[in-house]
C-alpha cells in the first residue's frame, strides 16, 4: 500500500531541503573565506616573507648589553612592548589605515613616522613597511600598496584584500612579539623551547591588546614604554652590535 503525501507536504519538504542546502553552502563559503584570510596573513607574517624583521631588535640588544634586561626579565620586557609600547600603537595605526585612502591615509602615515622615538626605530618601521609593500604589490599588482611605515602598509593592504581587521591586528602583534622572541633566542641566549613557551604565553594577550587598540582608535593612542624607547635611542651608540636597532 503506497504512502500518499499532500502537495503542501511535498513543497514543505522541498523548502526545508533548500534551506539546509543554502545554509550548508553559506557555511562552506564562509569557512573558505576565513581559511583564505588566515592563509594570506600567515604568508604575510611568515619569517620567510621578505621584510627583514630578523635584522631589528627594537632596542632589546642594547638593553641586554647594558644589563637592563636579563634572561629572567625578557618576558616582562616584551610584555611591556606589547601592551604599553609599539605593539598597542602599531595595532591602532594598522586599524586606522585599514580602509583608509587619500588624505586620511597620509595622516596616519605621518603620525606613524612622528611616533618613532629614535632614528633607528623610524628606519625599522619604514624599511620593513617599504619591503612589505613592494612584495605585496609584486604578487598582487591589482591591489598595489604604497611604501609606508610597517603597520600602515599592513593595514592598507589588509583593507584592499578584504581581510578582517581584528584578525590582521592579532596576527601582526603575534609576528612582532615572535620576532623579538627570536632576537632573545640569539642574544640572551634562550633555548628554542623556552622562547616558544614565552611566545605562547604572550600570544594570549595579543587578542586583547588588538581589541583595545582598535576600539580606542587614534584618539586613544598612547604609549608608556619609556625604558624600551630609551634603549632604542641608546642602541644608536652601541659599539658592538648584531642588530640594526
Amino acid at each position: 500500500m503506497g504512502i500518499r503525501m499532500g502537495t503542501g507536504t511535498i513543497m514543505g519538504t522541498i523548502m526545508v531541503t533548500g534551506m539546509i542546502m543554502a545554509t550548508t553552502t553559506g557555511i562552506r563559503m564562509s569557512t573558505e573565506r576565513s581559511t583564505a584570510a588566515v592563509l594570506r596573513l600567515a604568508q604575510w607574517f611568515s619569517p620567510g616573507f621578505p621584510v627583514g624583521a630578523f635584522a631589528w631588535s627594537h632596542g632589546l640588544e642594547s638593553a641586554l648589553a647594558e644589563g637592563r634586561v636579563a634572561r629572567g626579565s625578557v618576558e616582562a620586557w616584551l610584555e611591556g612592548i606589547l601592551e604599553q609600547g609599539a605593539g598597542r600603537a602599531d595595532a591602532a595605526l594598522l586599524a586606522a589605515a585599514h580602509g583608509a585612502d587619500g588624505a586620511a591615509l597620509a595622516e596616519v602615515d605621518a603620525l606613524a613616522r612622528a611616533l618613532a622615538p629614535s632614528a633607528e626605530r623610524l628606519a625599522e618601521t619604514l624599511e620593513q613597511g617599504t619591503a612589505f609593500a613592494a612584495t605585496v604589490s609584486a604578487l598582487w599588482p591589482e591591489r598595489a600598496v604604497e611604501a609606508a611605515p610597517y603597520p600602515v602598509a599592513v593595514g592598507r593592504a589588509a583593507g584592499l584584500h578584504g581581510l578582517p581587521l581584528e584578525l590582521t591586528a592579532v596576527m601582526y602583534l603575534q609576528a612582532l612579539i615572535g620576532n623579538l622572541c627570536a632576537v632573545a633566542t640569539r642574544a640572551v641566549p634562550l633555548g628554542q623551547t623556552e622562547a616558544q613557551a614565552m611566545l605562547a604565553r604572550l600570544t594570549h594577550r595579543c587578542e586583547a591588546v588588538a581589541g583595545e587598540a582598535i576600539a580606542g582608535g587614534l584618539e586613544g593612542l598612547g604609549t608608556a614604554s619609556f625604558a624600551a624607547d630609551v634603549a632604542a635611542m641608546r642602541h644608536e651608540a652601541l659599539y658592538s652590535r648584531v642588530f640594526r636597532s
